[in-house]
């Protein structure tokens, strides 16, 4: 009987650049993705519960606050990755139906590929535009959106207005909740005018971040929690506090001296996220 071949690495031009998925030797089929060294997903297709990149286990505590444990959500997701997260709310909220909203279609098709979801997982992916996609989505049709869209490694102007916050809140049910990955270092210029901007259309807004990216000692990932009815912010302080990396929550008056003095970005002066300094999130 022959050995079992070890995973090697996969390398491919997609539409954003250079995609590698890359075996991960901690897990025999766990893979990381990465677009021009980028790292943009990990994945353990052994254990969808295993989240290794700190923010996705913060989106994730999202996810789990939104209802009760473990009943289906319908959960739309604004950029796929390597699936990461649906994958986990499938195995955690079995029966979910998921729209993963993919731009980059090469990208899309290596996963597929090469990390293929389970049949009857309730995963649909869809290459198109977030933006674009969202607009044509029905009402009141989502329990959750994830926004985690980048090109490259910065968020683009379009989804990052007023007018894009709306489509958000039009797609979502009375009780969902958006929730969108972020990035910004001092002094917070993209991310202040992201709080105002989802201030203005939601009642209820919260961040949850190291106190390190708050203070301003290093540029990094804030999560951003939004919706027009109750947080369960109590919750989420408790699961991000537990966290290897713990995070903190913020609301309220804290989140409001933050925000004081940004003003709500519209579509027509809307600009990309930051680009990250030099070896923020790149690996060798």
């Amino acid at each position: 009987m022959s050995e079992p071949t070890e995973p090697v690495p996969v390398t491919r031009a997609v539409d954003s650049g250079t995609a590698r998925l890359l075996p991960d030797l901690d897990g025999e089929r766990a893979w990381l993705l990465t677009v021009d060294g980028a790292p943009q997903s990990h994945v353990d297709l052994d254990d969808p519960e295993h989240l290794e990149f700190e923010y996705v286990r913060r989106i994730a505590h999202v996810v789990d606050t939104a209802a009760r444990p473990g009943g289906p959500l319908a959960v739309v997701h604004l950029g796929g990755g390597a699936l990461t997260l649906p994958r986990y709310v499938a195995a955690t909220r079995p029966g979910s139906a998921q729209d993963v909203v993919e731009y980059d279609g090469g990208l899309a098709d290596l996963v597929a590929e090469v990390l293929p979801v389970p049949s009857g997982s309730g995963i649909t992916v869809h290459r198109a535009d977030a933006r674009r996609w969202l607009s044509a989505a029905p009402a009141a049709s989502a329990d959750v959106i994830v926004g985690d869209v980048f090109g490259g490694s910065r968020i683009p102007a379009h989804v990052t207005s007023v007018e894009y916050a709306r489509e958000a809140a039009r797609v979502l049910r009375p009780a969902g909740v958006y929730t969108a990955n972020l990035a910004d270092g001092a002094p917070f210029a993209f991310l202040r005018a992201q709080l105002a901007t989802f201030a203005a259309v939601f009642e209820e807004i919260a961040l949850i971040a190291e106190p390190a990216v708050l203070r301003g000692r290093r540029f990094g990932n804030a999560v951003l929690v939004a919706s027009r009815g109750p947080l369960d912010t109590a919750a989420l302080a408790r699961r991000t506090a537990g966290d290897a990396f713990p995070a903190r929550v913020e609301e309220g008056e804290a989140l409001g001296r933050l925000v004081a003095g940004a003003r709500p970005v519209r579509d027509e002066d809307a600009v990309s996220s930051p680009r990250p300094p030099d070896g923020a999130f790149s690996i060798g």
